[in-house]
């Protein structure tokens, strides 16, 4: 096998095998029937758009490129999605026995985003040029984590890569299943909040001041309560710039801590797994990205250690990575994984227990792939509950917010109809 030095010095030579760009073009013409007809035909010229539209028995007119909009696909971004699915289509093919450079070819030239072709464009020139498949992916780090890198050159390695392209799609595609999941768990109290304080804002600021404007000419004493909200309506009109910069002010120093500071990033980890329901959906998010990230690993060939390091990478949480990284610590120094995991009293007993089963009897691979299935299917049932869950919760907290203001509007109404009576 080639060293990725020797083979990136290749690749000056293999610049004039660049895959050309691929365009879509709009096309109208004229069938075998004499009929009109018009479609869409991807090619990287006009010349070779017509050349295949003449070959489907097509006479064509006119040929245009099609001009990327806003939202077309000439502007989407490759999204982790995205990876997963051709991890998917690469093993699938290698499989059935079709080539690795065909099967990158094939799929970078009938992927819908621009930008994937030119990702697997210039994977493939690589390739073609010498330098191995784990080598070309390192330098885009953006799309190829190191696990994705580090399992690809286990499998050239162990010359099984067809399977391991097999378990890294699977491992990809039940880790963004996963995530998709933990992400609606949050969403859904923050829109409680935004709801809530978007509602009450605009009563505030453009309600509240129609019914003081009526009151001024009552000539009687506000209740309490009405007069409260009056005077938080005022404050707000006042400083209602002070109040919206504020809570800008607030998300752009809490975004730029997030970024610059690891510390502040662990904090947050550590305060976000203690939030009732949120936090229990957390920590069983994070056990089943270390038992599927851990599996996947071990089951590709990679060392229990490397193996232990990536998991810890892959758990997604200040808390977890600390602890693993305390268990590969042990485990090179001779403990059994399992005994290491109980020291650390932040996995459950059936876990470990399951570790230990999988230990002793040579499978920790499909133990940990049981494992991840079980959290899975837990954080699943739990983003479920908790979604019906905040359903009625949120039109109590804003039904309730509403009907105060509301009643808080009308008491002084209530008072004079009384009077008037």
């Amino acid at each position: 096998m080639a060293t990725a030095s020797s083979a990136r010095k290749r690749t000056g030579a293999a610049k004039d095998k660049k895959q050309p760009t691929i365009y879509t073009f709009t096309w109208k013409g004229v069938n075998r029937d004499g009929k009109k007809t018009e479609g869409e035909l991807r090619g990287a010229t006009v010349a070779e758009v017509k050349t295949q539209l003449k070959n489907q028995g097509i006479i064509p007119k006119t040929v245009a490129k099609k001009s990327a909009s806003l939202f077309s696909n000439e502007n989407k971004k490759i999204k982790p999605m995205d990876i997963a699915m051709v991890t998917r289509q690469i093993a699938t093919m290698l499989s059935a026995g079709v080539p690795l450079v065909t099967s990158i070819e094939l799929i970078s030239r009938g992927h819908e985003k621009p930008k994937m072709r030119i990702l697997l464009g210039t994977i493939l020139n690589d390739v073609q040029s010498g330098i191995p498949l784990s080598d070309a992916l390192r330098p885009h780090r953006l799309y190829f984590d190191d696990l994705y890198v580090d399992l690809v050159a286990a499998g050239e390695h162990s010359g099984a890569l067809d399977t391991v392209f097999d378990r890294i799609a699977t491992y990809k595609e039940k880790a963004e299943a996963l995530k998709s999941k933990i992400k609606k768990a949050m969403f859904y109290p923050a829109a409680v909040v935004v709801v809530a304080v978007a509602v009450t804002t605009l009563l505030l600021l453009f309600v509240v001041p129609q019914f003081e404007s009526i009151f001024a000419g009552f000539g009687a004493e506000l209740p309490a309560f009405t007069q409260l909200i009056i005077n938080i309506s005022r404050a707000l009109q006042a400083t209602w710039y002070l109040f919206f910069g504020g809570i800008v002010l607030a998300i752009w120093l809490f975004v730029r801590a997030h970024r610059n500071s690891q510390k502040f990033r662990d904090k947050i980890d550590e305060l976000v797994l203690k939030i009732p329901v949120i936090g229990e959906i957390l920590h069983k998010g994070a056990m089943a990205r270390f038992a599927r990230t851990l599996a996947t690993t071990f089951a590709a060939g990679v060392p229990l250690i490397d193996g232990l390091e990536s998991a810890a990478g892959a758990a997604g949480n200040a808390v977890y990575r600390k602890a693993l990284g305390n268990v590969r610590t042990e485990v090179m120094a001779g403990m059994q994984m399992n005994v290491a995991m109980r020291t650390t009293k932040l996995f459950p007993d059936m876990l470990i227990q399951m570790v230990m089963i999988g230990e002793e009897s040579g499978s920790l691979d499909n133990m940990l792939n049981k494992i991840a299935n079980i959290y899975e299917m837990q954080v699943d049932d739990a983003v479920d509950g908790l979604s019906a869950l905040i359903e009625p919760m949120m039109m109590v907290v804003i039904g309730g917010l509403v009907g105060s203001l509301i009643v808080g509007m009308y008491l002084p109404i209530f008072q004079l109809g009384n009077v008037v009576g």
